[in-house]
């Protein structure tokens, strides 16, 4: 449960989130929903989101788009950078499994598109606005904890995820050197059960934690203007104890992990989903 400063500092403000259709980015929305936040849901499947909208015990508005195409983050910017966000939640990603030189082409630009571009995009156009305000904003991008490690097998994956996971880190301690009452977090979930594995065409052995308890995690952390949020204290210490070894040896022990997985067989293509890590 969230404590009550969270809940009131909730009940006035008003949320963007992309990836909102399914996994963390909607239990994330349930979440502060339930908590009287308002809610601007962005997805490309908008009968997900329209189902999940009706659910809902606030406003919310949704914007179906599909953020992996560059110019719709502008567009999601300008349909409600008026609207009076408090909250921006960059959830939206997937993942493509295999070997580097096997993999599709046009997935991995699309992926990049999604997990790198349109969180850098979004957190750019978004900063230069909460800077302006004299009220806290918050912006809670989702890496994983594949944004702290190299990824064989799931190459593309990682390296988006380091890449959301540096640029949240450095943004961070500029707005921390000009003391500005904009806060930025980082959310780094292990794994989590959401239709990642099927997206990314592998099945996984973990069951991993409930996206609504990483997403309870996620807020309250948000709200207490923590950087890194790592649910979990098992992950906590793995990501400690990973600082002990050489680059090269945890880059072997992932593609060891990664090696143990199954490939899932071949499924009509999904829409991307929340991120997890693997």
């Amino acid at each position: 449960m969230l404590q009550n400063a969270f809940l009131d500092t909730a009940r006035k403000m008003k949320a963007l989130i992309t990836g909102a259709s399914s996994g963390i980015g909607r239990e994330i929305a349930r979440v502060l929903s339930t908590q009287g936040c308002e809610l601007v849901l962005c997805s490309r499947n908008a009968d997900a989101l329209q189902t999940l909208a009706a659910e809902l015990k606030t406003p919310c508005r949704i914007i179906p788009l599909d953020l992996s195409k560059p110019e719709n983050c502008r567009e999601l910017y300008a349909k409600t950078k008026n609207d009076g966000v408090d909250i921006l939640v960059n959830n939206a990603g997937f993942g493509t499994f295999g070997a580097f030189s096997e993999t599709q082409l046009d997935d991995e630009i699309e992926l990049i598109n999604l997990n790198v571009c349109a969180v850098h995009i979004l957190t750019k156009l978004f900063l230069a606005d909460f800077r302006e305000r004299r009220n806290p904003t918050y912006i809670l991008n989702v890496s994983s904890m594949a944004g702290f490690f190299p990824g064989p097998l799931f190459a593309a994956y990682y390296a988006s995820k380091n890449y959301v996971t540096a640029l949240t880190a450095g943004i961070a301690e500029e707005l921390r050197r000009e003391r500005s009452r904009v806060s930025v977090s980082l959310l780094c979930p292990g794994p989590v059960p959401t239709n990642f594995g099927a997206r990314a065409g592998v099945s996984f052995g973990l069951s991993g934690t409930p996206a609504r308890t990483v997403a309870e995690i996620a807020v309250r952390g948000m709200f207490a203007r923590k950087l890194y949020i790592v649910p979990g204290f098992a992950f906590r210490a793995l990501l400690f104890l990973s600082r002990a070894f050489p680059r090269k040896l945890v880059t072997r022990i992932v593609l060891l992990c990664q090696s143990s997985k199954n490939i899932a067989a071949p499924a009509e293509k999904k829409l991307p989903t929340s991120p997890e890590c693997r």
